[in-house]
């Protein structure tokens, strides 16, 4: 189910409750896909990153090649949020006068620390993958646990919609500059060569603030466009056979289908096999029970269980092992 889930995706994500096995999922979804032909780009969003400790090597923030037809890179929040205020810090310096310079720094420094800016910041990442990643027939992302995905996932749309709110109120404020630039020029028709200038650095800077958010606002509804299109995009929610993350799923659906994601399937994993006896067969009847519940609020969702793997899976091999029961 999950193979061919995949198979007619370009952009698939997958989140969950941390601790559920998500990212050794996600990995070996991932290599399978390659496995089968295509070019696949794994992208890890979650801050504590797996994929090095799965694929036993260091992976950063630019792709490195993990296997035939597959790349990884790992999206560092730190790193992410210090590039993007590094990068808007450097087009405001362009755009606004010198004398500002130390207010557009302080204000920067303030920004680091603000609510959401390391979401946001990712986002755009996010954002930036998707739009230059035509190389990729497949692109999988493995997300942070439930919370932080679903603000994630209801970001591309609230940023959209507040860069269009900057643009308005930029060109209200344009249309009144010219207004009182019109009424100057009426009042000493005779220093038009004098006040040229000015106006002319004034006008290009205005355009040049224009373009920047005009920029941003297409990139996010770019992004909020390839996730609202259910034949492009899918997301998948990996949980155990647990109360929590039962009941975090159900949580998280409900979450992702506000914000106009397609749940395409839920993945129980580390589901214990059937013939067990004693204190085991007792953790078998509370999973039954937990997934009952599952049923009860989710059945209409594809489902797969995945059984306990009986070693760590670790390592391509391990990972393509794995993938055998998708």
């Amino acid at each position: 189910m999950l193979l061919e889930l995949a198979a007619q995706r370009r952009v698939l994500f997958f989140g969950g409750k941390g601790g559920v096995g998500k990212t050794t999922v996600t990995a070996s979804t991932a290599l399978a896909m390659a496995d089968s032909g295509k070019r696949v780009l794994l992208v890890s969003t979650d801050p504590a990153h797996n994929l090095g400790h799965l694929f036993d090597r260091k992976i950063g923030p630019s792709p490195v090649r993990l296997a035939p037809g597959l790349d990884g890179l790992e999206l560092d929040p730190e790193l992410t949020v210090e590039k993007h205020l590094e990068e808007v810090t450097a087009a405001l310096r362009r755009i606004m006068p010198i004398h500002l310079a130390s207010e557009i720094d302080k204000h920067m420094a303030l920004s680091r620390d603000a609510p959401g800016m390391q979401e946001a910041a990712i986002l755009e990442r996010i954002a930036e993958v998707v739009e230059q990643s035509s190389a990729y027939d497949l692109i999988i992302f493995d997300t942070a646990p439930s919370g932080h995905t679903a603000r994630l996932m209801a970001l591309p749309e609230m940023m959209s919609v507040w860069t269009d709110g900057l643009i308005k109120r930029r060109e209200k404020a344009d249309r009144f500059t010219a207004v009182l630039k019109s009424l100057a020029s009426d009042k000493d028709m005779g220093n038009k060569t004098f006040g040229g200038a000015p106006h002319e650095i004034e006008e290009d800077r205005e355009s040049r603030i224009r373009r920047m958010l005009n920029r941003r606002k297409q990139r996010f509804a770019g992004l909020r466009d390839v996730i609202a299109d259910h034949q492009k995009t899918a997301f998948v929610i990996v949980l155990a056979a647990e109360r929590l993350p039962v009941l975090e799923t159900i949580e998280l659906s409900e979450q992702l289908a506000r914000a106009g994601v397609n749940v395409a399937a839920l993945i129980v994993n580390k589901r214990l096999p059937d013939g067990l006896q004693g204190f085991l067969a007792e953790r078998k009847t509370q999973e039954e029970i937990h997934l009952a519940t599952l049923t009860r609020h989710l059945g209409k969702l594809p489902r797969h269980d995945l059984i306990l793997a009986a070693h760590d899976v670790l390592g391509v091999e391990g990972l393509r092992q794995f993938a055998k029961d998708f």
